[in-house]
């Protein structure tokens, strides 16, 4: 039967593609012909731009460079690590390891002259603690001749590395002496640390030359008992209240002659420390004692006299200064502090103070003589010795040297540095004393140095006029005669006249 026209005939489906040939396979390396292998790579473009990313992909930032300390410094703290161990060894490891080197062994020779070798020998044994390579022999010298013998053990090599030297002594000592070096005193501490007068005694050509471990002065010396008979009389403070006061303290007998003396004063012969007050009188009277003809200079000489020539106060036929003074001949006199030692031994009862020396109207002179240590110009170890030195002058040793002689005897040295005023001053025997140290002044009159050059040879020619004086002789041949003579002293020792 024929096909039904109203059907649709069947839809056959498509016919599928034919299949694709697989594209030919990839060798695992490019392989390049013997042409392309012949030729040379071009280098690469220099400064070329980054190559633009394709539409939609992010861009790429360039990479950054990392910085040179970033990456060096683990390196730099490695040194440094180094640098730090081997300095903990070489510095602080290793020399514990090591033995120290010996210091060199010292022996230093010093001649003292008045401390004992028992109070020396505490003192130097304290030093000794802490240097412990140096040896100190102290020898403890007689005063007699001790210059002369001095010098002449220098000259031989033979002398000490460290001495003891009077204040008046650096003209007759500069070339023997060493300078101190600034490393023990600069010229500051020096000035600031003694007295006045030191750096005047002490210092010459642009130097200082010696160390003081004590300090004297001239002073007053009053019977406290004798005093205390006259009510109405006060402690005199110039020399006319000192001329007056002594007059009514003199004792005479029925004849008129004088059994106690108001004051030791006016003659040579027996009056310790004579020179030393003509000194402080011609200093105090605005006097030059290198110009002895000047009326300045006379007119203390004369003045001098007064107490034997008119007011009788003392005289020839009184006993020696001292003596009188310790059993009681004589009211007042004049020393320095160390001879209150001597009176105390005469008498120990004996009641008295010091006093400061009277002045003139509008002055304040006072009169230094004191010692010096010093260091020999040839010792091999002055090093060493301006050390000890200054240990010595140190306000610690300085204080125990003063209370070890306090155990001996009735006191220690004045003390020369300036910050230890306070601790004395209030003193029966050295307030006196120290309290006159600020206004001292010294010259070649001192008494007792037993130098047998600048001080009695000068001596010896004001002792001549001052009996001149006494008598009578020509004022003129006087005055002649005692600059002739000081002129030639000081010559001698290459100190000209003041002009």
């Amino acid at each position: 039967m024929p096909d039904d026209p109203t059907q649709t005939p069947p839809v056959s489906p498509p016919a599928a593609p034919p299949p694709v040939p697989p594209p030919p396979e990839s060798p695992p390396f490019p392989i390049q012909s013997a042409e392309q292998q012949s030729q040379p790579v071009p280098p690469p473009p220099i400064d070329q731009p980054p190559p633009t990313p394709p539409p939609g992909e992010p861009a790429q930032a360039p990479p950054v460079a990392e910085p040179f300390f970033k990456r060096f410094f683990p390196v730099i703290i490695g040194l440094i690590v180094v640098i730090l161990l081997g300095l903990l060894v070489t510095k602080v490891i290793l020399p514990r390891f090591r033995k120290a080197p010996e210091p060199d062994v010292v022996t230093l020779d010093y001649w003292g002259l008045w401390e004992p070798e028992s109070i020396m020998a505490k003192i130097i044994e304290d030093y000794r603690q802490d240097h412990p390579n140096i040896t100190v022999n102290y020898t403890r010298q007689s005063p007699k001749d001790y210059r002369d013998r001095l010098q002449s053990a220098l000259a031989r090599n033979e002398g000490p590395d460290i001495f003891r030297w009077h204040n008046t002594w650096l003209p007759m000592l500069k070339a023997d002496l060493a300078s101190v070096p600034e490393n023990i005193y600069s010229p500051n501490e020096f000035d600031t640390t003694f007295y006045p007068i030191v750096r005047r005694d002490a210092f010459t050509n642009g130097n200082f030359y010696g160390i003081p471990l004590e300090f004297d002065a001239l002073a007053l010396y009053v019977n406290q008992s004798i005093f205390a008979q006259n009510a109405d009389l006060k402690i005199p403070t110039t020399w006319d209240n000192l001329r007056s006061t002594a007059f009514k303290l003199a004792q005479k007998d029925a004849k008129g002659n004088l059994l106690v003396g108001g004051i030791a004063l006016g003659t040579t012969n027996n009056v310790d420390h004579f020179s030393d007050i003509l000194g402080l009188m011609i200093l105090q009277n605005g006097g030059d004692p290198t110009k002895p003809d000047q009326t300045t200079v006379t007119s203390a000489l004369k003045f001098y006299t007064l107490f034997t020539t008119q007011d009788g106060s003392w005289n020839e036929k009184l006993p020696n200064s001292t003596l009188a003074f310790a059993d009681e001949k004589v009211a007042m006199i004049f020393a320095p502090s160390w001879r209150a030692l001597e009176i105390k031994a005469l008498n120990p009862e004996l009641n008295f103070r010091l006093y400061p020396v009277p002045q003139l109207p509008g002055t304040n002179i006072t009169w230094a003589t004191y010692w010096l240590e010093g260091v020999s110009k040839k010792s091999d170890s002055q090093a060493a010795a301006w050390d000890f030195l200054k240990y010595l002058s140190s306000k610690e040793t300085l204080l125990k040297m003063h209370d070890l002689a306090g155990k001996e005897r009735l006191f220690g040295e004045p003390y020369p540095r300036q910050d230890m005023t306070a601790a004395i001053q209030e003193d029966p025997f050295l307030g006196a004393i120290i309290t006159q140290a600020v206004s001292a002044q010294s010259w070649p009159l001192a008494d007792r140095t037993f130098d047998n050059g600048l001080n009695d040879r000068l001596i010896k020619y004001y002792q001549d006029a001052i009996n001149s004086y006494l008598k009578n002789e020509p004022e003129k041949k006087i005055t002649d005669t005692l600059s002739q003579g000081v002129s030639q002293v000081l010559s001698q020792y290459g100190l000209a006249a003041n002009k």
